[in-house]
């Protein structure tokens, strides 16, 4: 077996095993948000890790209408999630919610393999 070919076997195993999980509020918060949008194509929720932010990684949240050749797509309670490979590889294990709280509300992620995280809980290091 090639190089390449091992390395594509290698992803496509990787990727059956992913498991990011989208909690039932967080489904709902989302199909909210795409049912008032004014897109007229199917949108997707779009998780992505960038470096940033007070702990060395930040997530960012989207709705788009678009996939990269290097997404990576599950559907949860009717919801069409997109995470790029990077990001994928720092989530996996990770469940992602909505709060709602008497100071505000918003997406959180709960991920296994942060080792610590900032206050706002938008930022993580590994």
């Amino acid at each position: 077996m090639r190089s390449g070919e091992l390395q594509n076997l290698h992803t496509a195993y990787y990727m059956d095993f992913l498991m990011i999980t989208l909690t039932e509020n967080a489904a709902k918060k989302i199909l909210s948000l795409i049912k008032d949008d004014a897109s007229t194509r199917p949108l997707m929720f779009r998780v992505l890790v960038s470096g940033g932010g007070c702990s060395g990684f930040q997530y960012n949240f989207s709705l788009e209408d678009t996939r990269h050749q290097d997404d990576q797509v599950f559907t949860e309670h009717g919801v069409e999630v997109v995470i790029d490979e990077a990001s994928a590889a720092l989530l996996e294990g990770s469940h992602i919610e909505y709060v709602e709280e008497l100071i505000g509300a918003s997406f959180q992620i709960k991920n296994p393999n942060a080792s610590s995280s900032c206050g706002c809980g938008n930022s993580f290091s590994i």
